[in-house]
Formats: C-alpha cells, structure tokens, sequence
C-alpha cells in the first residue's frame, strides 16, 4: 500500500512563528525539515506528500504558504493545504486568487482554537462557498464535542463544499470520549459531502498507550461509517511523535488496514487524496 501524506507540516522557525508550539516540549524548539521527513519516510512506501499549513502566527499565514509554494513540485510535494481565513471579507478574496497560484490544493482554517461562533455567521460561511465553487476541499478540525453542534450545521449549510474532517474527528482517547465521537463521528458520515481523514489519533492517547488494540475500534468504526472511497491518509508530522511517531504510525496503519482488499487499502492509501485534493493540478 503505497501512501499519499496528506498532512505533512514542516516547522522552520527562522521564517515564520509557531507560537502555538511554546507548551509542547517535544515540538517547542528545533526546526522539523524535508530533510528529517525524508529520513523517517524511506523504504515506507510514501510516494508524495501534501504539506498542511502549521497553525503558524497569524501575522505568517500567507508567508507560510509562500515559502511552501517554493518547494512545490520538489522533493514529493504534490501541493498544500494553505491557511485562509473565512471569518472576515477583508483580503479575503485577494487571498483566495493569490493561494490558488501557490500550488494549492485546498484550505484549512483550525477551528478548535477559536471560539465556537467563528463559523456560524453568513459572512464565515459566504466565504467558505466562494471557496467550494473555486473547486477546492476545506479541511475541518473540531474537538469530537464540537462535532454536532458546532461541525454539523457547517458542513450542512454548504452542501457543495467538500470537507476534509482532520484527525478521525479528534476523538479524545485519553479520557474515553468514546460515546461522544461516535454520535459526532455517526452524524458527519451522513453528510455525503464529507470526507475523513485518518490521521492524528495516536497523539490523543495517553502518552505510551496508542496501541493497534487501542486504536482498531476507532479505525474500524470510520471503514463502516466512510469506507475507503471517504477515507485519506495522513501522517501529522512532527505533531505525530506526541502518540507513536512517523515510522510508528505508517506501521501501525498498514496493519490496521490489513483485512482490506488491495483496492480498498489503495483507496485509503492514495486514492481517495488524488480525487479530493485534485493532485496534480496546475
């Protein structure tokens, strides 16, 4: 099963700021590079990647996407996922025009960390459908208890958008929130326009528990819910050595996925991120 990351950051901290970075001892210093993707990656069957903007300072969204768009093309990046920001009309179109000549292959705008009413206002989700008819997915990141109340009238009320949910829909392993993601979790699968991305998982599990034994009932229950043809693939590197690390996670997700058929696994694997993200687009 060859693998398409379709979350990949990269933390270079001499041209944008992660401030976000600062509680986190094990991502607060240093710099994460292609370099150090490219090492922990070899022989594991990664054939490209999409980078995912990195939740830099809001004063770098657009630097960030920048400097990506330089290395587009190179070294397996297929494109990236860009920051925007919906929640205000000012250079909000200017942005969209300039992002699509970055190599972009769609957006995010992190949800989680901002209040809960950011994506309820016309103008939020005006902006959003201005993205959706552009032809671009939006990726979507909610805490599992945001999933119903705050996720589900958004995804509902731009039906033509696609949406990437981010993470298995951040279901919190640690405190056994198992009840809760699965309503949330059953509820955005009804929403044909929403696609899931198995990604994130293991760094919500208490530190050293993220097990396959631990992981499997999640995984299996979004293979019911989505099944391959909703389903991608990514790594949340370097936030993905909070849980089991890059090698660990490629590891653990070829044998969470081993009962598939080969298409199914191809499907997860890569081509599901060709069709959503358009990969290979000018």
């Amino acid at each position: 099963m060859d693998l398409i990351d379709t979350h990949q950051h990269l933390i270079l901290r001499d041209r944008v700021g992660y401030g976000w970075t600062a509680d986190i001892p094990a991502l607060a210093t240093g710099d994460f590079t292609e370099a150090d993707y490219a090492g922990l990656t070899a022989g594991k069957g990664v054939v490209g990647q999409v980078f995912m903007e990195t939740g830099v300072d809001d004063a770098d969204y657009q630097a960030e996407a920048r400097l990506i768009a330089e290395r587009v093309g190179t070294g397996g990046f297929l494109g990236q996922i860009a920051s925007i920001r919906p929640e205000t009309d000012a250079g909000f179109d200017a942005w969209l025009e300039e992002a699509q000549g970055l190599g972009t292959v769609g957006f995010r705008r992190i949800l989680h960390v901002v209040p809960d009413d950011v994506s309820t206002t016309d103008r939020f989700r005006a902006n959003l459908r201005k993205i959706g008819r552009a032809g671009y997915p939006f990726d979507l990141n909610f805490l599992s208890r945001q999933l119903i109340p705050v996720g589900l009238p958004l995804v509902q009320a731009c039906p033509d958008q696609v949406f990437v949910l981010d993470h298995c829909g951040v279901p919190d392993v640690a405190a056994g929130d198992w009840e809760v993601w699965t309503a949330g979790i059953t509820a955005f699968a009804g929403a044909s326009n929403v696609v899931v991305k198995l990604s994130g998982i293991t760094a919500y599990a208490a530190p050293g528990t993220a097990t396959v034994d631990l992981i499997r009932p999640y995984v299996d229950r979004l293979l019911a819910l989505f099944g391959p043809d909703r389903m991608v693939w990514g790594s949340d590197w370097p936030v993905v050595n909070l849980g089991v690390g890059l090698p660990g996670w490629i590891d653990m997700t070829r044998v969470l996925l081993a009962d598939l058929s080969d298409a199914e696994r191809q499907a997860i694997g890569q081509g599901t991120a060709r069709r959503v993200y358009r990969l290979g687009r000018g």
